[in-house]
């Protein structure tokens, strides 16, 4: 029996006796039940998007307003595994509009991180992904308002995301350590953003590069890495202060490279991109 045939055929028994379910939802049931039924051919990814749009819109009606792409993300974090992808989105969807009910962060809801000058975006990299270069010197620990800084890091990516091109879903960030010490130490901050990128954002990152980084930042580091997933740590590149200029030129451009790496491109902080 062909697949079409057999998913009709279980089509047909589960909506004689789940009328209430739409016929797109009861095929996303029947394939999150019996993943099987997916051939490997180039049809499948588009089929999963398909199937999870349809389960996932059946759950929270507003999935409806969000595109392919990013559907096919929270597919792509999880190995595309229609049902754990979508309950990657969903509890993405819960969350946003919990923690961001307006649709967006103001800059006046984070004017004190932001007047910390830590966050830079910058142009284009040679695959089209938009450049941002972070200061972890600059950054102070908010004790009087830890969501403060959550809300600066969403900030940043709708920031990044509103800067992509059509068809690109992915930015480049340089993460500069230098003048780093104990003072701008915070785990619990880092970890913050590293969930937020991680289950909220997932395959955002296109390349990290990680300059001038202490001594001291590594024990900072050792606690961190462990929670980093798999798919996040191979884009992550540490790079030696006497190769820096050749590896990031390897990837940007040098009119697109900052001037402070021997490029051309005026740093532009977050706030005025």
């Amino acid at each position: 029996m062909d697949v079409v045939n057999h998913e009709a055929m279980k089509s047909s028994k589960l909506l004689s006796s789940e009328q209430e379910m739409s016929r797109e939802e009861v095929r996303a049931k029947m394939v999150l039940d019996d993943p099987s039924l997916l051939k490997d051919n180039t049809d499948v990814e588009l089929t999963k998007i398909h199937l999870m749009r349809a389960f996932v819109e059946s759950r929270d009606p507003s999935s409806k307003e969000v595109d392919d792409l990013t559907l096919r993300r929270f597919l792509c974090a999880r190995d595309f595994d229609v049902e754990k992808g979508s309950a990657m989105f969903l509890k993405y969807m819960k969350w946003r509009h919990s923690f961001v009910p307006n649709g967006f962060i103001s800059p006046s809801e984070i004017s004190d991180e932001l007047s910390q000058g830590k966050m830079f975006v910058q142009g284009l990299d040679k695959n089209n992904r938009p450049i941002t270069v972070v200061f972890a010197a600059k950054h102070f620990q908010n004790k009087d308002s830890p969501d403060t800084f959550k809300g600066f890091v969403v900030y940043a990516l709708d920031k990044l995301c509103s800067r992509m091109p059509p068809g690109q879903e992915k930015f480049l960030a340089i993460a500069d350590i230098k003048g780093w010490g104990y003072a701008n130490s915070d785990i619990s901050g880092y970890l913050k953003a590293l969930t937020i990128l991680q289950e909220y954002h997932p395959e955002r990152l296109g390349k990290l590069f990680i300059v001038h980084a202490p001594y001291m930042f590594m024990k900072v580091w050792k606690v961190i890495y462990p929670l980093i997933d798999n798919n996040t740590r191979k884009k992550m590149v540490f790079v030696e202060n006497k190769n820096l200029k050749e590896t990031l030129v390897q990837d940007i451009d040098e009119s697109q490279l900052p001037e402070i790496y021997g490029g051309q491109m005026p740093l532009v902080p977050l706030q005025d991109c």
